[in-house]
């Protein structure tokens, strides 16, 4: 024999699962909001050749793009070279980066990230120009790769102040240290004037001053 109490309990979990079955089924399905940018079958592309102080071999970077509706969009990037030691770690970059090109409607934040990156063991200047590591000498690839295919535009060889006047280009000091091991370059001022003494780290410039000593 069931008691009264019992059947009505039983009613209610029966009555609860329906419902619950129910929900299930008029929930909708989440959009995917992540679809990115499909890619055809054949994609226009440029390969680049780099040459870094960073890595032992040169490097070839193949970056692609599409044009979706008179809109140029980059799509994939690829880097190879013959130093296989380092293959895992191209791999992994051509992923990541691939997956923000056919995903994000503005990549050009990529470029801010992999210049951001510092080497541990200092960067290094190339055709006078100062670079924190490998990490940064590609994004200055992929920068003119998207000017040369036009994802952004040049700015202009002659750039201009409000008042007519031509901006004054600040290089970077000759401090006569290239060659010499006890300097590094100062992550402050990009010059190589930085010396450890007494577990701290000094730079000799006296127009940045930076210090830091390890605790």
């Amino acid at each position: 024999m069931i008691k009264i109490g019992a059947s009505t309990k039983i009613e209610e979990i029966s009555k609860k699962k329906k419902t619950s079955k129910k929900n299930k089924a008029e929930r909708k399905p989440t959009p995917n909001i992540m679809q990115g940018t499909h890619r055809p079958e054949v994609v226009d592309a440029k390969v680049y050749k780099l040459k870094s102080a960073f890595v032992k071999n040169s490097v070839f970077i193949t970056l692609s793009y599409v044009n979706d509706f008179n809109v140029i969009r980059p799509i994939e990037i690829f880097i190879n070279s013959k130093d296989l030691t380092r293959a895992p770690e191209y791999v992994v970059l051509t992923r990541l980066v691939s997956a923000i090109f056919r995903r994000s409607n503005d990549p050009m934040f990529i470029l801010e990230e992999l210049q951001g990156i510092f080497d541990p063991n200092g960067g290094t200047y190339k055709e006078g120009k100062y670079y924190h590591s490998f990490y940064a000498e590609i994004a200055d690839v992929i920068e003119r790769f998207f000017f040369d295919v036009g994802v952004i535009d040049r700015p202009n060889a002659n750039p201009v102040e409000d008042n007519g006047k031509i901006p004054k280009v600040i290089q970077a000091k000759e401090e006569g240290n290239s060659g010499n091991i006890e300097f590094r370059i100062c992550k402050e001022c990009n010059n190589r004037t930085l010396k450890t003494e007494n577990g701290c780290d000094i730079c000799m410039d006296p127009d940045c001053g930076y210090s830091k000593c390890d605790k």
